[in-house]
C-alpha cells in the first residue's frame, strides 16, 4: 500500500511538471511573433511656419543719449588765498573774462608796482645812455648793459603781473555759473573747487549705435531728438564727430552730435531719445525673429517638400519683432517659426499654422 502510494505521488508530480513545461512553451510561442514585429515609423513633427515677406519702410535707427554742455569747466585756484570778492550771482550768465572770485592780492599787487618802477628806471637809464653814446661819453658796452638790465626788469614785471593775476579767477568763456560753495572771507586751498561754469547756448549729445551702422554714418548728418522734459517737442541736431574706434566690449560706435539751445529749453545731464534716418528702403525681405535658430551661425529651418532643411542666412536690421534676411532666402520661402528645437535636418514636418506677415 505504501509502495502504491509513492508511485501515485511520483506520477502526479511528473504530470504537473509536464503541464508547467507546456504552459511555458505556449507563452513563449505566443509572444515571440510580437517581439519580432518592426517598430512603427515616427510621424511628422508638428510646427508653425511663416512665409518670407517683403516690406517697405523708412530706414532709421534710434538710441538713448545724454546731453552735455558745449563747454564745461570746474574753476579751481592755482594758489591758496583768502576770498575778498565774489563777482557773480548763483545761476547767472557771465561773459568771457568777467571776474568771478578775487583773492587777497595785497602782496602781489605791491610786487607789480615795484616791478613797474624798476622797469621805468631801467628804461630811463637806457635812453640816457643812448644819448651819452651819441656824444661819445660812454662805450657801446655800457649801452648794451643798460639794455639788458631793461629786459630783465621787463621780465620781472611780467612775472609779477602773472602772479597777481593768479589771485583773480575769471570766466574762460561765456556761460552760466552754478552754485558757489565759498563766501567772502573763506580761505581756499590750491586746487579746491570754487564754481562750475557751463556753456549751454549749444549742447552736445553723446550716444552709441551698433557697429552695423558704421559705414552709413557721416559727419554733418541730421538727426532728431526728443526729451521727456519737453513732451511733444522735437529738436534737430547735427552729427559732429564719430569715434574711429569700435568698442570691443559692446561692438558699438560712439557718436557725438550738437544742437542749438539758444532758447535754453534743455540742460546738460538730461536724457534724450535720438532718431537717425538714413532714407527709404523698399522690398526688404524679413521673417519673424523667432524663426532664427539660436546659436553661433545664423540659420533657419526651411520647409521644402514637407521636410525641414537647415538653411544658413545672413541677418540685417531688426524691427517690430522681425529680422531682415540679406542672404539665404527668397520671397515666399516658408520657414519654421515655432518648434525648431524638435527638428533635425531632413525630418518630416507638418505645418499646423502658417502665417503671412503683412507690412
Amino acid at each position: 500500500m505504501n509502495q502504491m502510494t509513492r508511485r501515485g505521488v511520483v506520477a502526479l508530480s511528473l504530470v504537473g511538471l509536464c503541464g508547467l513545461a507546456y504552459f511555458a512553451w505556449s507563452a513563449n510561442r505566443g509572444t515571440a511573433p510580437a517581439a519580432a514585429q518592426p517598430a512603427a515609423a515616427p510621424g511628422p513633427v508638428v510646427v508653425e511656419a511663416a512665409s518670407v515677406a517683403a516690406f517697405d519702410f523708412a530706414d532709421e535707427t534710434s538710441a538713448v543719449g545724454t546731453l552735455k554742455a558745449g563747454e564745461s569747466v570746474v574753476l579751481r585756484p592755482e594758489v591758496s588765498g583768502r576770498v575778498v570778492g565774489i563777482g557773480f550771482k548763483d545761476g547767472a550768465v557771465v561773459g568771457k573774462g568777467d571776474l568771478l572770485v578775487a583773492f587777497d592780492a595785497t602782496i602781489q599787487d605791491a610786487e607789480v608796482a615795484q616791478a613797474r618802477a624798476n622797469v621805468e628806471l631801467a628804461r630811463s637809464t637806457y635812453r640816457r645812455n643812448q644819448e651819452l653814446l651819441e656824444k661819445k661819453f660812454i662805450s657801446p658796452q655800457a649801452l648794451d648793459a643798460s639794455g639788458a638790465t631793461l629786459k630783465v626788469q621787463e621780465a620781472a614785471l611780467q612775472l609779477a603781473v602773472a602772479k597777481a593775476e593768479k589771485m583773480r579767477i575769471r570766466a574762460p568763456f561765456r556761460g552760466v555759473v552754478g552754485l558757489r560753495s565759498v563766501s567772502v572771507g573763506s580761505y581756499v586751498k590750491e586746487g579746491e573747487e570754487l564754481i562750475n561754469l557751463e556753456e549751454i547756448g549749444s549742447l552736445r549729445v553723446d550716444f552709441r549705435l551698433a557697429e552695423i551702422y558704421f559705414g552709413r554714418l557721416q559727419k554733418g548728418q541730421a538727426l532728431e531728438m526728443t526729451s521727456d522734459a519737453q513732451p511733444g517737442k522735437r529738436f534737430a541736431a547735427i552729427v559732429e564727430a564719430i569715434d574711429p574706434q569700435i568698442d570691443p566690449n559692446g561692438r558699438s560706435i560712439a557718436v557725438r552730435a550738437r544742437f542749438d539751445n539758444a532758447a535754453g529749453e534743455l540742460r546738460p545731464g538730461m536724457f534724450v531719445r535720438v532718431r537717425l534716418a538714413f532714407g527709404e528702403r523698399k522690398g526688404v525681405l524679413m521673417v519673424p525673429e523667432e524663426a532664427v535658430i539660436p546659436g553661433g551661425q545664423p540659420a533657419v529651418f526651411q520647409v521644402v517638400d514637407g521636410k525641414a532643411v537647415r538653411t544658413p542666412v545672413r541677418l540685417g536690421m531688426r524691427r517690430d519683432a522681425r529680422v531682415e534676411i540679406t542672404e539665404g532666402l527668397r520671397l515666399g520661402d516658408v520657414v519654421v517659426s515655432a518648434g525648431q528645437l524638435k527638428l533635425k535636418p531632413g525630418a518630416p514636418v507638418r505645418v499646423q499654422q502658417a502665417t503671412q506677415a503683412k507690412p
